[in-house]
C-alpha cells in the first residue's frame, strides 16, 4: 500500500466561529458545513475539520488540544505579498522569511498564529 495524499486533517479549536472567522479571512478559505452541522476550512483539494474543545466528535485523538497544531501551507503569492497581507489582517509575523526544508526540498518560510495560538506556516518553493 501506497499513500497518495493528506485528505483532511482535524484541529481541535476553543471557538469554531472564531476560528472560521480567521481562516476565511486572513487565508481565504472556505468554511464548509456538512451532515450533523459540522464545519470543516476547505482549500485546494484539502479540508481542516474542525471539533470544538470539549465537544469531539467521536473517533478522536487521544489527547485533542487547542494550540498544539504546527501546520505549514504552501502559497501560490510571493512570501512580501503574503507577509503584507498577513500585516494588513493585524496579524503579526513571528519569523521570516527564513529557510526551510519542505516536502518538496528547500523552501522559504514565514510564521505567524492563530487564534488559538497554532503555529502557522506559509511557504514557497523556488520557482
Amino acid at each position: 500500500m501506497k499513500i497518495d495524499r493528506i485528505d483532511h486533517l482535524v484541529l481541535t479549536v476553543s471557538d469554531i466561529e472564531k476560528t472560521c472567522e480567521f481562516y476565511e479571512r486572513v487565508l481565504e478559505m472556505e468554511t464548509v458545513i456538512s451532515e450533523g452541522g459540522r464545519r470543516a476550512l476547505a482549500f485546494g483539494k484539502q479540508k481542516i475539520n474542525l471539533h470544538e474543545a470539549g465537544r469531539e466528535f467521536e473517533p478522536k485523538a487521544a489527547h485533542p488540544t487547542p494550540g498544539s497544531a504546527d501546520l505549514c501551507f504552501v502559497v501560490d503569492a510571493p512570501l512580501e505579498e503574503a507577509r503584507q497581507h498577513l500585516g494588513a489582517c493585524g496579524v503579526e509575523v513571528l519569523e521570516g522569511p527564513v529557510g526551510r526544508a519542505g516536502a518538496l526540498g528547500r523552501m522559504e518560510s514565514i510564521y505567524f498564529r492563530d487564534p488559538d495560538e497554532n503555529l502557522i506556516e506559509l511557504s514557497n518553493y523556488p520557482r
